[in-house]
């Protein structure tokens, strides 16, 4: 019997959620889905030192050598994402997601003009838009520069999407793919409802996805639906028919490990969505917003927590430049970082306090006890800020 993995793919587009390159090179997905959260657990491996070298050699070469730390360190994020892009190109038929800079979330003009930077650093090495996905958080603010975006030929995947509001904008507004947040809104309600766990088929995350996926076939849009952030195996399975789904290396690993017959769950040719086409403007999307709390309450979590994401890469890039060019590093980066996300100050971040992906918390939580401690930082963190030039 084929694996879940392999009946899943002939029937859903799978995409990896990783900037690891070598699990890319494992699951041999179609697509991969990248963020500085990804990219922030990628670098801690020593393998890929020599990309981030790179990257700041080369913004360094950019700008000039009489330019501040801080400028240098603002162009590496961007060559940074697209090295890591393009090495994932190499590896994979389809396209990659690279992000602009979540502190961009509600600025339309700086969303544009940060997309197109991307591409054109992409278009320099020779490779086409149609390989690329900008990612873009699904605010009002995301979803019109998208519009923008998509009518130059610029392809989107919206993210931090988990209202039913913001896919409909999404929708409405051409853009190419949607990322809705299915674990995520699990947590949410498990924290808000005190309900431990959900069957898949009650799971909200995939109601959720389930919902949009129905209503974007009935009405036939043409924007994909990308189920993403899963928590376990079975909210893969019950979204099997989804157009994409971008999965964790640890979940395409239980996958590709499991022989048991899969059924497809979602059809677009056969939808059984009874809502009707909703025409939403910003009123009417700020509206739909307030009225949903777990939507709201994410999407800020959400960004909050890719930005802190950029914040510490950011960190890590400026002790490395300063390592590269023999000035003196920057010492107190991960004892910051510790205390910038341990909110209670008992010693320990938890996965709600941890304001960093959950891909960065997974990489660091070594024991997997579900708790950071100032050790787990330093041994993960640290190894990388630690590193010295070849």
């Amino acid at each position: 019997m084929a694996n879940l993995l392999e009946q899943l793919s002939s029937m859903t587009v799978v995409v990896a959620d990783t900037g690891e390159l070598d699990a890319i090179r494992t699951f041999k997905p179609r697509d991969a889905t990248t963020n500085p959260s990804l990219i922030l657990a990628a670098a801690q491996i020593p393998t890929y030192q020599s990309l981030i070298d790179e990257a700041l050699q080369f913004s360094r070469k950019r700008i000039g050598h009489g330019a501040a730390v801080e400028e240098v360190v603002e162009e590496a994020l961007d060559e940074i994402c697209v090295i890591f892009g393009k090495e994932i190109l190499k590896i994979i038929p389809g396209r990659v997601s690279t992000e602009v800079d979540a502190r961009l979330s509600y600025d339309m003009e700086g969303t544009i003009t940060k997309a197109r930077k991307i591409i054109n650093l992409y278009s320099e090495s020779g490779i086409p838009k149609d390989r690329i996905l900008i990612k873009i958080a699904s605010t009002w603010e995301g979803i019109k520069a998208a519009e923008v975006l998509e009518e130059e030929g610029i392809h989107c995947n919206l993210t931090l999407l988990f209202g039913f509001a913001q896919a409909v904008a999404c929708a409405e507004a051409g853009v190419t793919l949607i990322s809705p947040f299915v674990g995520r809104i699990l947590d949410w309600y498990k924290a808000n409802t005190g309900k431990d766990s959900y069957p898949g088929n009650e799971d909200p995350g995939v109601l959720s996805v389930t919902k949009i996926f129905n209503y974007f076939k009935t009405h036939s849009y043409k924007t994909e639906v990308m189920g993403a952030s899963f928590r376990n195996v079975d909210e893969i399975t019950e979204l099997a028919g989804c157009d994409l789904l971008t999965i964790s290396p640890k979940l395409l690993d239980q996958l590709k490990k499991t022989e048991i017959p899969l059924k497809q769950k979602l059809d677009y040719l056969n939808p059984s969505s009874k809502i009707e086409k909703i025409q939403i403007d910003k009123n009417k999307f700020d509206s739909l917003m307030s009225d949903d709390r777990m939507a709201r309450e994410k999407l800020d979590e959400g960004i909050r927590g890719f930005s802190k994401a950029i914040e510490t890469l950011e960190a890590q890039l400026a002790h490395r430049l300063a390592v590269l060019e023999g000035g003196s590093a920057f010492s107190h980066v991960v004892h910051e970082i510790f205390m910038l996300n341990d909110l209670d100050g008992d010693g320990c971040i938890t996965r709600e306090e941890w304001l960093g992906s959950d891909a960065v918390f997974d990489a660091l939580d070594h024991d997997h006890d579900g708790r950071l401690l100032q050790d787990d930082l330093f041994s993960g963190l640290g190894a990388a800020l630690a590193l010295s030039p070849q």
